[in-house]
């Protein structure tokens, strides 16, 4: 596919009505490990991916990019995707802020509160977006630094994903929940209450990005949705874009779709030439 604004050719989105590919990525502002602020670095790892649905973290608000006045908007331009904020989002300037951006349609979004009292502010982007005549139910989240505020953090997401839908939104027929939840513990973590509720979820090391050694980015799927193999993005760009490298993964709504795409995978290592 060709972006008719930079004439730059990029991955085309993978949704085919069976399988999407989704990321999770804690940008930095766009400070890549040089200290130096550039989307565009940014924006060329997210072609790259080719993802139909990214969780962002540490997006900057107020920050100028050419004619945008955010970043969130400079990145959804560039990589032709809707963008999907959390309410109130544009009131908090000079502000690190969550965001999704998406090829599907939007159905409907809400936002979760996960500030506990003494920290700073924190909280989850809710989602229904529409995928393959299905609803997928999207939380993108980013935990706060320390470990009591992580686990009350979980416990309430686990308590969110548990409450009825209200009478104007449909009932979910997957959920997918990405975002950094600062957490390698794992278990023993703030992590447990999520597994028990969604069950484990991979966990490749994805900080620092010049040398993971902690992973803190994570994806969660519940429901009709199978994840496929989550893998790094470890190309160059990307380990020198921000101080984490994306999280990336395939989801599948039945298991022989997703054996057809492990056979397809295996033979001519499409994964692997995504994720480097």
């Amino acid at each position: 596919m060709r972006d008719s604004g930079t004439g730059r050719t990029f991955a085309a989105p993978l949704v085919d009505g069976q399988r999407l590919r989704v990321a999770t990525y804690n940008i930095h502002a766009c400070v890549g490990v040089d200290r130096r602020c550039d989307p565009a670095r940014v924006a060329e790892v997210l072609r790259g991916i080719g993802a139909d649905v990214v969780c962002l973290q540490e997006v900057g608000a107020g920050r100028h990019v050419g004619r945008h006045a955010d970043q969130w908007a400079y990145l959804g331009e560039a990589t032709g995707c809707r963008v999907i904020l959390g309410a109130g989002a544009r009131q908090h300037r000079r502000r690190f802020l969550n965001a999704i951006l998406t090829r599907l349609p939007v159905m409907s979004v809400r936002s979760i509160d996960l500030t506990i009292s003494g920290h700073e502010p924190r909280g989850a982007i809710d989602a229904d977006l529409e995928f393959g005549g299905r609803v997928l139910r999207v939380v993108a989240t980013h935990f706060g630094l320390h470990a009591g505020e992580r686990r009350l953090q979980a416990n309430r997401l686990v308590a969110a994903l548990g409450e009825p839908p209200a009478v104007d939104r449909p009932r979910p027929d997957a959920v997918l929940l990405m975002g950094d939840l600062n957490e390698w513990r794992g278990r023993s973590g703030a992590l447990g209450a999520l597994d028990r509720r969604l069950g484990p979820s991979p966990a490749p090391r994805t900080f620092p990005s010049w040398l993971p050694v902690l992973p803190l980015d994570r994806i969660y799927t519940d429901g009709a949705a199978i994840s496929g193999e989550v893998s790094v993005c470890r190309t160059p760009l990307a380990r020198l874009a921000s101080d984490h490298l994306p999280l990336v993964g395939d989801l599948f709504w039945s298991q022989p779709d997703w054996r057809r795409h492990a056979r397809h995978a295996a033979r001519f290592g499409e994964f692997r030439s995504v994720a480097g």
